[in-house]
């Protein structure tokens, strides 16, 4: 069954939240390719409705790690973004010296 988009299709918008950093990164990856979110988002979709093998395996990892509490709350951009913060807004590392 395939999940071809018609420009006549109704379609369901959705929301989902990025850290800023996973969002750049993801954003610049998909520039540099010629592709949107929007592409590429519905294009998972469809696979893993097409029962796509590779994509399926990966959703079944992750409700495993879910599971077993395993997955990480935050992500490496995650962590780097907060301590950039940290950084960025730190008193300590300012010296008026």
């Amino acid at each position: 069954m395939s999940h071809a988009i018609s420009p006549f299709q109704d379609s369901k918008s959705v929301h989902i939240n990025l850290s800023i950093t996973t969002h750049g990164e993801f954003r610049a990856i998909l520039v540099k390719k010629g592709l949107s979110m929007q592409e590429v988002f519905e294009r998972l979709a469809s696979e893993i409705v097409d029962d796509n093998t590779y994509l399926l395996k990966m959703l079944d990892d992750i409700a495993v790690k879910k599971k077993n509490k395993e997955l990480k709350k935050f992500s490496k951009t995650d962590t780097e973004s907060i301590f950039d913060m940290i950084e960025r807004d730190s008193p300590l590392g300012e010296s008026d010296e």
